[in-house]
């Protein structure tokens, strides 16, 4: 017999009673468990809960959702029903450094990442015959100024017509405007390398080389108006020493952009990541 997977995201005030009216509601519509992770978060007084579930094909998914309707109202929840099968429709930005491009693209067209690229947008040119490669429209949207304002009004056109799920930020180089961070708030992230201490600016792996650093990162986070302080999704880092070089700490940097960055990506179109005020419950 066929079938169709659903995921099922929740959060609400932490109560008595919130697993087994989920359960119970899911046994109802003959939804078959696959995976089930939850979370009570004692200092926000909040629960969290993500469910993996399998239906049969001909279940009334208008039917599943008038219940949870239900339901929510009694918990207060923030719910969401995902179709665990579908792509996830992604904008890449970029500005002229591509490794998290072109590392996004591979794993996007090898299925290892159940998302479909349907746009990149960029303020350069560097990387056009990258998405030509790919096949994916090319979008150039130079910033100044007196563009700035222009130009995000035709980003968010983008987002909304061609029915984007997640903005991805893949070294993308401009600042984002409070607005239009509030309008895409939940659904961008971004990433950046992290420094004991932090360097900012140009170059930040050569002003790293000079203090002698001797661990560098990355993080990854959802975009909001406070520079690179949205809530955390991704992080890692590596050693480094004395005897390597600034281009070998830019390389280690990359990778681990690179890679911090999709595992963000995954999470995010796997729908593993559940807002906590100014954090986030990321479920494995």
């Amino acid at each position: 017999m066929t079938h169709k997977d659903f995921i099922l995201t929740l959060s609400c005030p932490d109560r008595k009673g919130i697993v087994h009216d989920v359960t119970g509601t899911l046994l109802a519509h003959d939804g078959n468990i696959v995976d089930a992770q939850q979370f009570g978060d004692e200092q926000t007084g909040r629960f969290f809960l993500r469910v993996h579930f399998r239906t049969a094909e001909n279940q009334d998914r208008k039917a599943l959702e008038h219940d949870f309707t239900q339901l929510g109202q009694k918990f207060q929840m923030h719910w969401q029903l995902h179709d665990a099968a579908k792509p996830a429709r992604l904008l890449i930005m970029v500005s002229r450094q591509g490794h998290c491009l072109n590392d996004l693209l591979f794993r996007i067209s090898s299925g290892q990442l159940n998302a479909k690229a349907v746009a990149i947008v960029s303020n350069h040119r560097d990387f056009e015959n990258l998405a030509h490669a790919y096949d994916i429209p090319f979008h150039y949207l130079p910033v100044t100024p007196e563009t700035k304002a222009t130009q995000e009004e035709a980003l968010l056109s983008l987002v909304q017509s061609l029915d984007i799920d997640l903005v991805v930020l893949a070294r993308y180089m401009q600042i984002l405007s409070a607005p239009l961070c509030e309008a895409l708030q939940g659904r961008a992230i971004n990433i950046h390398h992290s420094f004991l201490p932090s360097f900012k600016g140009a170059r930040p792996y050569y002003q790293a080389h000079a203090r002698g650093v001797k661990l560098i990162g990355a993080t990854a986070h959802y975009v909001t108006a406070d520079l690179d302080e949205g809530p955390i999704i991704e992080q890692d880092i590596e050693r480094v020493d004395h005897a390597m070089s600034a281009q070998d700490l830019t390389q280690v940097g990359s990778d681990i952009e690179s890679l911090v960055l999709s595992r963000a990506v995954r999470a995010h179109i796997e729908h593993r990541v559940l807002l906590n005020d100014s954090r986030t419950v990321v479920f494995r």
